[in-house]
């Protein structure tokens, strides 16, 4: 009893340092910030731009991109920024994230960029949303900015932020970074197009990746979100190219630069078209079959006798039965950590490898049944099931979340990343 009562101690005290950090939502910001119409002393020797210190510009993500973007932003004299972030800083993201500190961990992201763009400017206005902008939310929020970059990991969010910008007519600024490679667009600016002209149907959540999943080299959404500030500063003076295009970054090509030009509006579009039907905003997670979060979200492709616990293939391999493990992660995080025996099959390659993956089948003697297959979150490795199937091997199963799972419920001493 004793042990429960100081749990529960320690859990209230817990709750209450979270609802601390919460605190209250930060007030309307509409018909408080004050234009001026010269610079003070002070703000000409560090910024000498008026239009900036009279620009509003809302941040939505204070992550790999918005880190950045959010500095840079603070520290040339951007007149109000606003941030909105619903999560928390984690270890393993400040290799991309780099506007936080080891000692902001599990704190807002929202209040921790504003504690570091404080730390550069301290006069800087900052009004912080540590929620999730939503279709009940974000336009009433958006209204209140001049410029809204996108610096945000999910396909639901690229759609609500575009949607909302187009109903309140304000330029939005997008990036995103995977891998080595990343973008960058300003949509719905000077008769440009929105990303509903470029994209009116979501990707099939299948062929959605993440930086949470796919992994991302932390100085490529670096080198994008810094081009987001200089974008989105562009657009602030009257600097900005009028033509629309999509930049593409490649830290592996040369160059490493590309430039494509982009139609304009599309008159038919829904959202910005010469008659949009499109008036409010929708359910975004049922539109694009996800959730509005940047974090990884679990695939069901699978029935539950087509998959396995990690704790039950642990108890299957302690019993030495026949199997052959295939690993679909890429080669690099293959490299970082594996499970004994497993074999590396990358999903990129999986299809082209059904041949080879039925040689080692007849070589160990093993039935479709006996046929494993694990990646990191068990998202990937449900897609190499079908794929098997689809050839012909039959009964094959994945492993339930990956080796974060096997991490969590056999062998604690197996490195999550």
């Amino acid at each position: 009893m004793t042990s429960l009562a100081e749990e529960n101690a320690r859990l209230r005290k817990r709750i209450a340092e979270l609802e601390a950090q919460l605190g209250p939502a930060p007030q309307s910001a509409k018909g408080s910030f004050k234009k001026v119409d010269a610079l003070s002393k002070e703000e000409i020797l560090r910024f000498e731009q008026l239009k900036l210190r009279n620009t509003t510009i809302l941040v939505v993500g204070a992550g790999g991109l918005g880190a950045p973007a959010i500095l840079y932003l603070g520290a040339n004299g951007v007149g109000r920024l606003g941030i909105a972030d619903p999560d928390t800083v984690a270890v393993n993201n400040l290799h991309r994230q780099v506007i936080h500190t080891e000692a902001s961990t599990d704190t807002s992201k929202a209040e921790s960029a504003m504690r570091a763009v404080h730390a550069i400017d301290s006069t800087c206005e900052v009004v912080t949303y540590p929620f999730a902008l939503t279709s009940e939310n974000a336009l009433e929020i958006i209204r209140e900015y001049d410029i809204v970059i996108d610096a945000t990991d999910n396909i639901g969010a690229r759609y609500l932020l575009s949607d909302a910008c187009v109903l309140a007519n304000k330029p939005l600024v997008s990036g995103s970074a995977l891998r080595m490679d990343g973008q960058l667009t300003v949509y719905h600016h000077n008769n440009g197009p929105c990303y509903r002209c470029l994209h009116p149907v979501p990707p099939p959540i299948d062929t959605v990746s993440k930086c949470v999943e796919s992994g991302v080299l932390g100085v490529i959404p670096g080198v994008i979100g810094t081009l987001q500030a200089l974008e989105a500063i562009k657009v602030a003076v009257g600097l900005h190219n009028d033509d629309p295009s999509f930049l593409i970054f490649s830290g592996l090509t040369t160059p490493m630069f590309r430039t494509m030009k982009l139609r304009g509006r599309k008159k038919d579009c829904i959202a910005c078209g010469d008659n949009p039907s499109l008036t409010d905003l929708i359910d975004y997670a049922e539109f694009c079959g996800t959730a509005d979060s940047d974090k990884s979200q679990d695939l069901f492709l699978l029935a539950p006798h087509e998959r396995i616990k990690a704790c039950e293939y642990d108890a299957h391999v302690r019993q030495q039965k026949p199997s052959l493990l295939l690993d679909v992660r890429p080669p690099v995080q293959y490299d970082i950590c594996r499970l004994p025996e497993s074999h590396s099959v990358p999903i990129d390659e999986f299809e082209n490898k059904i041949m080879d993956i039925k040689k080692s089948m007849s070589e160990l003697d093993v039935a479709g049944d006996q046929v494993f297959v694990v990646c990191r979150l068990g998202n990937d490795s449900q897609l190499a099931v079908r794929l098997l199937e689809k050839h012909g091997i039959k009964g094959a199963r994945d492993l339930v979340g990956g080796l974060y799972s096997w991490s969590m419920n056999v062998d604690p001493s197996f490195p999550i990343y």
